[in-house]
């Protein structure tokens, strides 16, 4: 799961660092990720786990890391891509 989380933040993260350098646990706000780009991120996880992110998921806490996102994927009932 989070090799293709990590995919994901590689093509629609728009960090300023590479993906191979930053910990699962690594803050992707602090590493540079912005707002807008989260957006895109969950539609590009949306996409890649065929799932819908509910309202009460849309928080920026959901996104901060690797480890973050993979835990809201879990709690929507994803073990693996789909």
């Amino acid at each position: 799961m989070n090799d293709l989380i990590r995919t994901v933040l590689r093509d629609h993260g728009r960090l300023p660092v590479p993906m191979e350098t930053l910990a699962d646990s690594d803050d992707l706000y602090r590493a540079g990720m912005a707002s807008h780009a989260s957006v895109n991120v969950m539609l590009g996880l949306e996409d890649a786990f065929d799932v819908e992110f509910p309202d009460r998921m849309l928080t920026r806490g959901v996104f901060a890391s690797v480890d973050a996102i993979a835990a809201a994927l879990t709690e929507l009932g994803l073990g693996a891509p789909a």
